[in-house]
């Protein structure tokens, strides 16, 4: 008489849930938001002390631009002899050109990021998506301080005066990190989109090119044609050059300064969330 043994199997486990990025970032509060970002500002901040020649543009880049153009277009724009008005005429418009350039960087960092995949860890915690980008930003802001830093004390070295007061400097400042954040938006957004770091910069050099050398920045607007003086008007680079010459020169302020921030808020309205729902999605 044969007997049947019955065995018991084990239920299958359940399989496991697709791996998905965390997406809760309305369940984020603040607090911890901040934390986040302070983490991430952290790490960005480690990254160049392990790397310091990254800040080589920021210690070189005020210090070459300052001298070529006092010494190259300063007498030409000023007159012989003159480089000494110059300076209190092109450094604070350069700080406008610093932010630009700072924030070019910012699109090619984001998208060699992408390209380690450095962004994709980031996106697999649970932290919110705007956090690592703001904290990009901020460190940005960091390096965009230095510059202008080191700008403001070689023009001291070249004659530069302050002809209203520290207060008014540190507005002019203020202002053009303000309006430098705004494009770094636009940059991000571009890192984001664009498929390898050369095109980033290559597209951002065709964007900058026309702003800074149709601009305010380093001549008169009245020396130009009337077609590119129309340009100047409204190229939003002119309104922050002018806006920190008359902080730092005196003049009137009220026009440029509005100007500027209506542009900073226009831009960084649009190209954040642009950018932030990008960061999200890219693959």
């Amino acid at each position: 008489m044969s007997t049947v043994t019955t065995t018991k199997h084990a239920p299958a486990p359940a399989a496991p849930a697709p791996a998905t990025v965390a997406s809760g970032e309305g369940r984020i509060g603040l607090r911890a938001n901040l934390r986040h970002i302070g983490a991430l500002v952290r790490r960005n901040a480690l990254q160049i002390k392990q790397d310091p020649e990254s800040m080589f543009d920021v210690l070189f880049m005020p210090i070459i631009f300052t001298l070529l153009f006092v010494f190259v277009f300063g007498g030409a724009i000023s007159g012989k002899g003159q480089q000494e008005a110059y300076v209190n005429y092109v450094v604070p418009g350069l700080m406008a050109m610093m932010g630009m350039n700072i924030a070019m960087g910012v699109g090619t960092g984001v998208n060699d990021d992408f390209k380690k995949g450095v962004m994709d860890r980031f996106r697999s915690m649970p932290i919110a998506r705007s956090s690592v980008l703001i904290a990009k930003i901020v460190v940005e802001l960091g390096r965009m301080m230095v510059a202008i830093a080191i700008l403001l004390t070689v023009g001291f070295m070249l004659g530069l005066s302050i002809k209203t007061s520290v207060f008014d400097l540190l507005l002019s400042i203020g202002l053009s990190a303000v309006f430098g954040a705004s494009l770094m938006w636009i940059f991000i957004l571009l890192g984001l989109t664009m498929k390898t770091a050369q095109a980033v910069q290559g597209m951002a050099m065709l964007v900058l090119m026309p702003l800074q050398f149709g601009s305010s920045i380093f001549a008169p607007p009245s020396t130009m044609p009337g077609w590119l003086q129309t340009f100047t008007d409204y190229n939003p680079l002119s309104n922050l050059a002018d806006a920190a010459r008359g902080l730092i020169n005196g003049g009137a302020v009220a026009h440029p300064v509005t100007v500027t921030l209506i542009w900073s808020i226009a831009i960084t309205a649009v190209t954040m969330p642009l950018a932030v729902r990008k960061f999200r999605q890219k693959t």
